[in-house]
């Protein structure tokens, strides 16, 4: 027996579901019906969104509402956006007795911006809460008008004594060392834990005849720079001390002032001095002279041009051969401050056979406890000794006698 074939059909199939004894029919949904259903939900999901961005005017700031304490001052950044571009008149309404409420923008005080419909124009509302301002919730209220168009923007500000919070400022060297030739550098960090943003100007003041400086680490050209609520900066202070500053302590007094007051500290500097001397002699003149094999004195001086005393001072000495040198006073010398200079005689005492001429006896001043030295060369001229010249005369003397007598004795031959 033959089967014949169905056309299929167009229209959906009924299914049958078991159920109680009787079968029941669903018709399947058509696919352009579930479609259709998606797009409505999606719009009824949109339209408060596309509602909202179709506003002909809507003032709006990012923190309507926050926590200041007496004392201080909140700044909220607003945003003014049209649907064309429109001039929108600003007032702010509300504003408690004693308080300040400021709009500014670009510079200005201003009443006013303009929305070009494309960009959001911006203002900035400045609110200083006076010092003696009680405790609790204040709202203030932001109005933008254009024409017929009207936006209104509430503000909520709560005072609270202990939101204040501190401006400190610290280091982690506040006390640095060396030499008066070094110029020293310290580190600080500024800390704002204030509720909000500030502006600050430093000061650095050494003792007179330094040269010092601070400032922020980020921008060394700044005269001022800003430290957002609850973030720190780094600053860096140099203090540059005179070549004649002598060894001691001395203090660094640095500052940082801002609309919410003045924070500082005092770091220190410890000079420890510069160590130099020089050896030379009393009228200047390097040259001495007399016999051979007797005390030749000469004066030195030794003085201490640096900044600090020089401690146990002794003199040393490179003679000729087989001549000799005492001091006196003798032994080391136990101080000499800075800027002073203290005489010492040296008896040099040449060879008893050193012939006449000219020799060079070199001294040397040294200080081992700073590890300073000084020297210098003395020309020591050696004469020939008077009996010499006695003999040596009375020899010329004899010889003249004895060529007179010859020629008395024998010229007339």
């Amino acid at each position: 027996m033959g089967v014949s074939e169905r056309p299929a059909s167009s229209h959906p199939q009924r299914l049958a579901i078991p159920g109680r004894g009787r079968a029941r029919a669903v018709v399947a949904l058509p696919r352009s019906l579930v479609v259709a259903f998606g797009v409505i939900l999606a719009a009824s999901l949109l339209a408060p969104a596309l509602a909202r961005a179709a506003e002909p005017l809507a003032v709006t700031t990012p923190y309507p509402a926050v926590e200041v304490a007496p004392g201080s001052k909140a700044t909220f950044n607003l945003s003014i956006a049209a649907s064309e571009a429109r001039r929108v008149d600003l007032a702010v309404s509300g504003v408690p007795s004693g308080w300040t409420a400021t709009l500014r923008g670009g510079g200005y005080i201003v009443t006013g911006v303009l929305a070009d419909g494309t960009t959001p124009a911006t203002a900035r509302l400045d609110v200083e809460v006076p010092a003696d301002a009680a405790a609790g919730s204040y709202r203030l209220t932001v109005t933008g008008t254009s024409g017929s168009l009207r936006s209104v923007l509430d503000i909520d500000i709560a005072v609270n004594l202990a939101a204040g919070g501190d401006v400190t400022m610290t280091t982690d060297f506040p006390s640095l060392k060396g030499s008066s030739s070094t110029t020293f550098t310290f580190n600080l960090t500024l800390k704002n834990d204030t509720a909000q943003d500030l502006t600050f100007s430093l000061n650095a003041q050494g003792p007179t005849g330094w040269t010092t400086t601070a400032r922020p680490t980020s921008q060394s050209q700044a005269a001022t720079f800003q430290v957002n609520a609850g973030d720190t900066a780094g600053i860096t202070v140099q203090a540059d001390p005179p070549n004649s500053a002598t060894a001691g302590t001395y203090p660094i007094q640095v500052t940082a002032t801002s609309s919410n007051g003045t924070v500082g500290g005092e770091l220190q500097v410890e000079i420890t001095g510069q160590y130099s001397m020089v050896l030379t002699t009393p009228d200047g003149r390097l040259n001495a002279s007399g016999q051979a094999g007797s005390v030749i004195a000469r004066t030195l001086t030794i003085e201490n041009t640096g900044t600090a005393p020089l401690s146990q001072v002794s003199l040393s000495e490179t003679l000729p051969s087989s001549w000799k040198v005492a001091y006196d006073p003798a032994g080391p010398i136990a101080s000499i401050p800075a800027g002073q200079a203290v005489t010492v005689t040296a008896n040099i005492t040449p060879a008893s056979d050193a012939i006449a001429g000219d020799y060079v006896a070199s001294f040397r001043a040294s200080s081992t406890a700073e590890s300073t030295t000084a020297s210098t060369d003395i020309r020591v001229t050696i004469e020939t000794a008077l009996n010499w010249l006695v003999v040596g005369a009375a020899i010329v003397v004899l010889a003249l006698l004895g060529l007179g007598w010859v020629f008395q004795r024998y010229g007339r031959r």
